[in-house]
């Protein structure tokens, strides 16, 4: 079958992808060094911006721990082919022959020694081996399809393709530019969204535990969870609630309604409080209280408790009780810090009109949606990254 006739002022790709930040731009590189005519664009004014401003400017580019189990969708599996086929060895291969210096922190968090740039130039350059044409500060207009080809409309003209590919993220930190034109973009071609939310984000309490709120800058470690989530880490208090890597974590997992658990003596044995009253009959609780956290906090924790008098006057099952509300205070938060203090957006593209191989729509042949736009969201910690170079190299594969 003869090729169709481009329109005047039409350009011909073999693939156009919309957004140039990490699963676009890795998409966009792999798919140009299979010899294929990429066209990369983004509206920002240059490629990568969340990126740059990730892992304190440092880019926590991968997690050496990841694995399927370590990401929320309402289609678990789907991330399960992606992230096998390319794997944070896989990346961390193409930062060493880059030469980019690295480290490793807590819990398998890779990161840059120098800056988030040097990620970002790495792939730039990936994408210029590819002849890649990337496009930024691009406004798109109008995006259209037919006759087998996708059209979009930029200023300088319109472009056409075989291949669209939906990179353009979610909605989370609008101050750098992110939409949820992925999301409408999904539905003018009949794919399905699932409702976008803030996810890795701080948590809002209400008037009621105004207390907590006096312990502003209080960091401690704890055990935090929530629905099917359950994280050791940090929780810090801040004037409007809850944050912290041990927060930030359960909020992907929390809806409004629901209460969050936490942990504030993870590092306690069973029984402490009755053992601490044998050693310590005359000790208040407030005393016994800053052995295991911080001053202020064990203060605040112990009014709330009202266990009054020394720990020797208290009954055991008092203090039974008492621990028991340690190991699981109740939260309620009433809301979060929304999209703008979100690491990551929870919900996107359906999955299930995906193809978990190639990302590719199964009802409209051609189509691709990867990275944070789909319904695939990871733990903190390199993990969204992870999956942001999976489903870009799935995606590739396949262009």
């Amino acid at each position: 079958m003869a090729e169709p006739i481009a329109q005047s002022g039409e350009t011909d790709f073999d693939a156009i992808i919309l957004g140039a930040g990490a699963a676009g731009l890795m998409c966009a590189a792999l798919a140009g060094q299979r010899g294929k005519r990429v066209l990369l664009v983004d509206h920002a004014p240059e490629p990568g911006r969340k990126i740059l401003i990730s892992g304190g400017g440092r880019c926590n580019f991968t997690n050496i721990h990841t694995a399927p189990d370590r990401y929320l969708s309402e289609n678990p599996h789907f991330a399960r082919s992606a992230l096998s086929r390319y794997t944070a060895q896989d990346f961390l291969a193409l930062v060493e022959r880059h030469g980019i210096a690295w480290h490793e922190k807590t819990l398998g968090q890779l990161f840059c020694d120098g800056s988030a740039r040097q990620i970002v130039a790495m792939l730039v350059d990936e994408c210029a081996r590819g002849a890649v044409d990337l496009r930024c500060d691009a406004s798109i207009g109008e995006v259209s399809h037919a006759d087998g080809l996708f059209r979009i409309a930029l200023r300088e003209g319109s472009f056409r393709a075989p291949a669209l590919v939906i990179a353009t993220g979610g909605p989370s930190i609008p101050k750098m530019g992110a939409t949820g034109f992925a999301y409408d973009l999904a539905r003018q071609f009949g794919l399905k969204v699932v409702q976008p939310r803030p996810a890795l984000v701080p948590l809002k309490l209400p008037p009621g535990e105004a207390l907590f709120r006096e312990l502003s800058g209080v960091s401690t470690p704890v055990i935090a969870r929530c629905g099917e989530g359950r994280f050791s880490e940090a929780a810090l208090f801040t004037h409007r609630g809850l944050s912290g890597p041990a927060i930030l974590q359960v909020s992907s997992y929390w809806h409004r309604g629901e209460d969050v658990g936490i942990d504030f003596v993870p590092d306690r044995e069973s029984g402490w409080l009755l053992a601490a009253k044998r050693a310590r009959p005359r000790a208040a609780l407030r005393r016994v209280l800053e052995d295991a956290l911080p001053g202020r906090l064990a203060e605040a924790l112990s009014q709330r408790l009202a266990v009054e008098g020394d720990l020797g006057s208290q009954s055991d099952k008092a203090l039974a009780a008492a621990e028991q509300r340690l190991r699981d205070w109740r939260f309620t938060p009433d809301g979060s810090e929304g999209f703008a203090k979100a690491e990551v957006t929870a919900g996107g593209i359906d999955t299930r009109g995906l193809s978990s191989k190639t990302m590719e729509a199964v009802k409209v042949p051609g189509l691709y949606a990867i990275g944070e736009a789909v319904d695939v969201t990871g733990w903190l910690g390199g993990y969204n990254f992870q999956w942001a170079w999976a489903s870009g190299f799935a995606a590739a594969q396949a262009l």
